[in-house]
C-alpha cells in the first residue's frame, strides 16, 4: 500500500485517545483501522504529564496498527482550541524582476505568506496556523491559487491563529516520545468545521459544539472561516463525577450507568425502570430509577448548555442558518439533541460518521483530521512551510521552489479581542513592514451577523 495515501488522525482527548487510519481510495477516504485507549496525563484537554500521555498514545496507535495491518509512522495530530487567538492579517510582495512582470511560482506564495507573519507575537505564544482567505494579483482579488499568473504585485489576506507554546510543546513531546513523527498539527475545530459540515453550513454559518470528556468546545464557522471558539471547562467527565457523588458509587460504576441507562433529557427516561447500583458501604445493590439517574445527568448538561447559550448571546450571535451541530462522545447520550433544542435556535443535529466501525460521534474529530489532511491543496502546503519545520509537511514539487521554514507550530483556544502590535517575524529582513489594516468582510446575510464577526476581529 502506498503510505502517501494513508492518513492517521490522532485525537488526544481528556478521557480517551483515538487513532484513526484512513486510506485514500480514488479521492474517497476509507477507514481501515481504529485504535482507542484510556487517556492519562491530561486535564481539561491539555497535556500535563508527557510520559503518561505518550504511553496512552502508543497504546491507541498500536491498536490501530493491529486493525489496519500497517506500520504507522506519521500522525496528523489534533490540537485543542484552548486559549486560541485569531486575527486578520495581510501581506504584499513585489513579484516583478527589473521592472518586468513574471509568472508567480511556489516561492512567491511562500514569500507573501511570510509577509503576513510580520506580527509581534508574545514570547509565550506561537503561530499555529495561517489560513488564506484570498490572493490579489495586481489588484484583482478573489483568487485562490495565483501560481502561473503574470504579476507585478502579489497580496494575500489570511487569518492568523496563535496559541500557548506550552500546549504545543507538550503535545509535540508526547507524540515524539511515543515514537511517532508529526505529519501535521491541526486545530481540531478547524478540522471538524471545515470537513464535517456541508458547503452551505460553512458558508451561511453554523455553531459546532464538541461535547468532550474533559471540556466542551464551541466554535462558529461562517463564510468558510473559523470565526469564534469558546472552551467550557466541563464535559462528560463531570457528569460521571456527579453520578458518583449523588449515588455514592465508584467512578467506574458511574460511567457504566451513564452509558447504559442515562438520558440527557430526563423526560425521556422511563420512571418505572429500575437500575441496580453498587453503593459504597453496602453489601447489596441499591435500586434507583432511570428517571432519577437522568435528573442528575440533566442538571450538569443544562449548566453546560446554559453557559454556551450565554456566551453566544454575549457576542450577539444571531440564529445561524446552519443551526447547531453536536459532536464528541457526549453527543451519543440519548436526549442531548432534545435538551439542546431548549437552548439553541435553528436546526439541531448530532453528527455521526457514516463509515463502518466508527458510527459514533466520538470519532468525529479523528476522522475530520484525516479528511483535512487528505484535502490540502498545493497552496495550503506551501503556506504551512512558513509556520512549520520541514519534516512536518510535504510540499508540492517544483524546480524553482526552495525549502522554507519559520519555526514550529502552536496551539490555541479562548477568543481574545487583543491584537498584537506589528513588528518583524523571525525570518524578516532589515526593514520592518507595517501590517496592512484588515478590511471588514463584505460577505454577510444580515447586518447583525456582519457586525458580530467584524467586532470579533476588532
Amino acid at each position: 500500500m502506498d503510505n502517501s495515501e494513508v492518513f492517521v488522525g490522532l485525537d488526544i482527548g481528556t478521557t480517551s485517545i483515538k487513532a484513526l487510519v484512513c486510506e485514500n481510495v480514488k479521492g474517497q477516504l476509507k477507514v481501515i483501522g481504529v485504535g482507542i485507549a484510556p487517556s492519562t496525563g491530561l486535564n481539561h484537554g491539555v497535556i500535563v504529564d508527557i510520559d503518561k500521555t505518550a504511553q496512552a498514545i502508543s497504546q491507541a496507535v498500536a491498536k490501530a496498527e493491529e486493525k489496519s495491518n500497517l506500520s504507522i509512522k506519521k500522525l496528523i495530530v489534533g490540537l485543542p482550541a484552548n486559549y486560541l487567538q485569531m486575527q486578520k492579517v495581510h501581506g504584499m510582495i513585489t513579484v516583478a524582476s527589473q521592472g518586468q512582470s513574471r509568472e508567480i511560482v511556489n516561492q512567491d506564495v511562500i514569500d507573501v505568506a511570510k509577509e503576513t507573519l510580520t506580527q509581534n507575537i508574545p514570547p509565550e505564544r506561537a503561530v499555529l496556523d495561517l489560513i488564506p482567505t484570498e490572493f490579489s494579483v495586481d489588484g484583482f482579488g478573489g483568487i485562490k491559487d495565483p501560481r502561473g499568473m503574470v504579476s507585478v504585485r502579489l497580496e494575500m489576506k489570511a487569518t492568523l491563529y496563535t496559541g500557548p507554546k506550552t500546549i504545543l510543546h507538550n503535545t509535540k513531546k508526547a507524540v515524539q516520545r511515543a515514537g511517532y513523527v508529526i505529519k501535521d498539527f491541526v486545530i481540531s475545530p478547524i478540522a471538524t468545521d471545515f470537513n464535517l459540515l456541508n458547503d452551505g453550513e460553512q458558508d451561511f454559518g453554523t455553531v459546532v459544539i464538541d461535547l468532550g470528556g474533559g471540556q466542551t468546545t464551541t466554535s462558529i464557522v461562517h463564510d468558510h472561516q473559523l470565526k469564534y471558539t469558546f472552551v467550557d471547562p466541563e464535559g462528560g467527565q463531570y457528569v460521571t463525577k456527579d453520578i458518583s457523588t449523588v449515588l455514592n458509587t465508584s467512578l467506574k460504576n458511574a460511567e457504566r450507568l451513564k452509558l447504559n441507562h442515562g438520558y440527557a433529557d430526563q423526560s425521556l427516561a422511563d420512571p418505572e425502570a429500575q437500575v441496580n447500583v453498587n453503593v459504597v458501604g453496602k453489601n447489596e445493590p441499591v435500586q434507583f430509577t432511570e428517571e432519577y439517574l437522568s435528573e442528575v445527568i440533566e442538571a450538569r448538561m443544562r449548566q453546560i448548555f446554559e453557559r454556551i447559550h450565554q456566551r453566544l448571546q454575549s457576542i450577539h450571535a444571531p440564529e445561524l442558518p446552519g443551526g447547531v451541530t453536536i459532536i464528541g462522545g457526549g453527543a451519543a447520550m440519548p436526549g442531548v439533541k432534545e435538551l439542546a433544542e431548549q437552548y439553541f435556535a435553528g436546526n439541531i443535529k448530532v453528527y455521526v460518521p457514516e463509515q463502518m466501525g466508527i458510527r459514533h460521534p466520538g470519532y468525529a474529530t479523528s476522522l475530520a483530521l484525516s479528511m483535512y489532511e487528505s484535502q490540502l491543496s498545493d497552496v495550503d502546503k506551501l503556506i504551512k512551510q512558513t509556520i512549520q519545520q520541514p519534516d512536518i509537511i510535504e510540499s508540492p514539487r517544483e524546480e524553482e521552489q526552495q525549502p522554507a521554514t519559520n519555526g514550529g507550530r502552536q496551539l490555541v483556544h479562548q477568543w481574545s479581542n487583543e491584537e498584537p502590535q506589528p513588528t518583524r517575524s523571525e525570518k524578516s529582513r532589515s526593514k520592518e513592514r507595517k501590517r496592512s489594516e484588515p478590511k471588514k468582510s463584505k460577505h454577510s446575510f444580515g447586518s447583525k451577523l456582519k457586525g458580530m464577526f467584524d467586532n470579533l476581529f476588532d
